[in-house]
């Protein structure tokens, strides 16, 4: 069969989604399903892959889902107890004092606390804690969702400590030994260096494509969820946001040259809120009192906006609550997270030493596993217990709160009991009687046989191809981070920003995976509006693995065919469309100057 049938016949289950969920905007749980069955008969019949390969693919699916669903019910619990607490309270109080403007709390919340997070825990963390953060100050669920899905990129390449670096590059190219030679004669002969050398590069991509970020996440808020639905009112701070950027990407940027791949995103976040917040208070390029913007009255929210989890406004029993005991679970969060994901400290081994194994499912080489003790989901279900006693809270609120948690959580497990098992049979479709390769990666030979010496704008769209259907940057690092090099290598360019494509373009795919956005989904109540979500993240996907795309042609084909080539043109065609619509915007949402003379 030739590559560009078989390209297309692999791109069926990925088209199925497409079509279900976000064209026809059918719920997960009814779209998933029949994107599961074609990949399955795919694999059975066309790739010729054994039953029992199908079967041990589709139990690590579940298995994987299982944990999925932990996470979700933690950061669930943790909400309700916050809420129960009173906390909620006062933390959306103290929002307000630093001020009303929707649009600066979403930067701060989802754009610095959540780059935090993801740098400490990656694996969708975030989405857990700033989402329903979000919601919990007053935001739409879908709102929220929205925001959490499109900060899902500059950190996530560096999110849990480096993983999809460390972990993900590292496995995709270590076992080509012709790569640690290249490396060695190159000057790298210590490996950790030489993927020091690819996410330095993967952090310059990411701080000039995440410029855009914050001002993309304020600008689908006021125009998607707005009273006015208005481009214009959320790209009217657009000083605030890229000064908010700038706070993130310039320390995260020197972290990766200095420290490496474990750090940018932690430290860039933390930095990031500190400078931000600080500057904020003092009203640093802040809206002035008579431009703050809000929603609309809830009453007048659309219904597919609001989840099933409503965020009441409970006082504490004990009277007012003070910011510090009420922010201390967050502040839990963030420590534990981090102290449990640092190499050099012992909480890491302890943590990882209980692994549930499931080997060789049914005879076939596909292990399922997870590490009970090293989930989030632990530390929130940890944190939550804390809460109880810090907070002083009753035994019926702690009660309620596990028990809305419990409710809360059946409506995303039909959708990912068939999304993850899914993901893993088109992962695990090679080594079948036919001899194709993978699904991915005949997919990705297809578009590479059509892209020749353009392949540096492809390049990223390949690496969100794998998060989309993986669910991680990490997974799609792995899978094509080798191919990479090696399309890179046939039209003799540099591999390793090649690579950096492919991570920057991983990272960038998270924004529109479908288990990550169930799963985000789920920890507010928001279910069955998925597709919703897929076509308000899908822009800013396209723009970010676009616009890095042509930065690393440019980058790539300089020496060649000098500054001015394709690359550079689209970037720059890009970045001036940027500074036309906001100046646009600007202009359009200032009122009317009265020239009339006065009465």
């Amino acid at each position: 069969m030739s590559t560009g049938l078989l390209a297309v016949l692999s791109i069926l289950p990925i088209a199925a989604v497409a079509l279900f969920l976000v064209i026809l905007r059918w719920p997960a749980k009814k779209a998933m399903p029949i994107s599961y069955i074609v990949a399955v008969l795919l694999a059975l019949f066309v790739w010729k892959v054994p039953g029992a390969q199908v079967a041990a693919a589709s139990v690590n699916g579940l298995v994987v889902a299982a944990t999925l669903l932990y996470i979700i019910f933690g950061a669930i619990l943790l909400l309700n107890t916050l809420q129960e607490s009173g906390a909620i309270r006062t933390i959306r109080q103290g929002f307000t004092d630093i001020t009303p403007d929707r649009r600066v709390q979403v930067i701060i919340i989802a754009w610095l606390f959540g780059s935090f997070i993801e740098g400490s825990a990656g694996f969708g963390t975030p989405a857990a804690v700033a989402v329903p953060l979000l919601v919990g100050l007053g935001f739409p669920a879908m709102a929220a969702v929205v925001a959490g899905m499109v900060i899902q990129s500059t950190p996530v390449s560096f999110g849990a400590v480096g993983t999809p670096i460390m972990v993900g590059v590292n496995t995709g190219l270590s076992a080509d030994e012709g790569i640690k030679q290249l490396a060695a004669s190159m000057g790298y002969t210590d490996w950790t260096q030489f993927l020091y050398l690819i996410g330095s590069k993967v952090a310059l991509l990411h701080a000039i494509s995440g410029t855009l970020v914050p001002l993309f996440v304020v600008a689908l808020m006021t125009r998607f969820f707005g009273k006015n639905k208005s481009w214009a009112e959320g790209l009217k701070i657009w000083k605030f946001a890229l000064f908010a950027a700038f706070s993130m990407t310039i320390p995260y940027l020197i972290v990766a040259h200095v420290l490496g791949a474990e750090f940018p995103s932690m430290f860039g976040g933390l930095i990031g809120l500190a400078i931000v917040v600080t500057a904020a208070k003092k009203g640093f390029l802040m809206p002035k009192e008579n431009e703050y913007w809000d929603f609309d009255k809830k009453e007048n929210w659309n219904p597919e906006w609001t989840g099933a989890i409503e965020i009441e406004d409970v006082r504490s029993r004990h009277g007012e609550m003070s910011m510090v005991r009420a922010w201390t679970p967050y502040i839990l969060i963030g420590l534990l997270l981090v102290l449990t994901r640092l190499k050099f400290l012992p909480f890491l081994g302890w943590l990882k030493s209980w692994t549930v194994s499931f080997e060789n499912l049914f005879g076939t080489e596909i292990t399922s596993s997870f590490q009970p003790l090293y989930l989030p989901g632990t530390i929130f279900i940890l944190v939550s217990l804390i809460t109880f006693f810090l907070h002083r809270m009753d035994v019926n609120s702690y009660k309620k709160a596990w028990k809305t948690s419990g409710r809360a959580i059946v409506g995303a497990s039909t959708a990912l009991v068939f999304t993850v098992p899914m993901v893993q049979v088109f992962i695990n479709s090679g080594g079948g009687a036919a001899g194709y390769e993978q699904m991915p990666i005949v997919l990705a030979e297809g578009v590479a046989a059509l892209a020749g010496s353009a392949w540096p704008f492809f390049s990223p769209f390949i690496g969100a191809l794998g998060a989309f259907v993986a669910g991680s940057n990490t997974v799609s690092n792995m899978m094509f981070s080798l191919f990479q090099y090696g399309v890179s290598d046939r039209i003799g360019v540099d591999p390793t920003w090649v690579v950096a494509l492919q991570a920057v373009g991983g990272a960038a795919g998270n924004m529109i995976c479908v288990h990550n956005v169930v799963a985000a989904s789920a920890v507010v109540g928001l279910v069955g509006q998925e597709g919703n979500v897929i076509r308000k993240t899908i822009f800013p996907m396209t723009y970010y693995a676009l616009f890095a795309g042509s930065v690393g042609y440019s980058i790539l084909y300089f020496g060649e065919k000098g500054f001015f080539n394709l690359g550079t043109l689209i970037a720059a065609a890009i970045a001036v469309a940027a500074i036309v619509i906001v100046n646009r915007a600007v202009k359009k949402a200032q009122p009317p100057v009265d020239y009339s003379p006065p009465v």
